[in-house]
């Protein structure tokens, strides 16, 4: 999976996200990145404090160790995670995308 990479005492995550969805949720893969809905709409910063906010606790980490790196006006993002390793992440995201989510582009 290309869309975790280590990088120094983190891991950056590449991620795909769609605002003002009806829930909440990791739903798959989008091309080399992971999918990820939210409920917030992408104004004053809601949308990426939301990302931020359910990547860490899908990795069990507390909020503060999740940033956005780069896209922060953008859906397609990097995330950046300290203190985790890219095979931790991996398991953890694992089973959220494992589930088939629609069409892939």
């Amino acid at each position: 999976m290309t869309a975790i990479s280590q990088k120094g005492d983190g891991v950056c995550i590449s991620v795909r996200v769609q605002p003002r969805s009806s829930k909440s949720v990791i739903s798959g893969m989008y091309g080399e990145s992971i999918r990820i809905c939210l409920k917030a709409a992408p104004v004053d910063d809601a949308a990426n404090k939301e990302c931020c906010e359910l990547l860490a606790k899908v990795l069990g980490v507390p909020r503060s160790r999740v940033s956005v790196m780069n896209g922060k006006s953008s859906r397609s993002k990097v995330l950046k995670v300290e203190g985790l390793t890219a095979s931790a992440a991996g398991e953890a995201l694992a089973p959220h995308l494992s589930t088939p989510s629609g069409p892939q582009p």
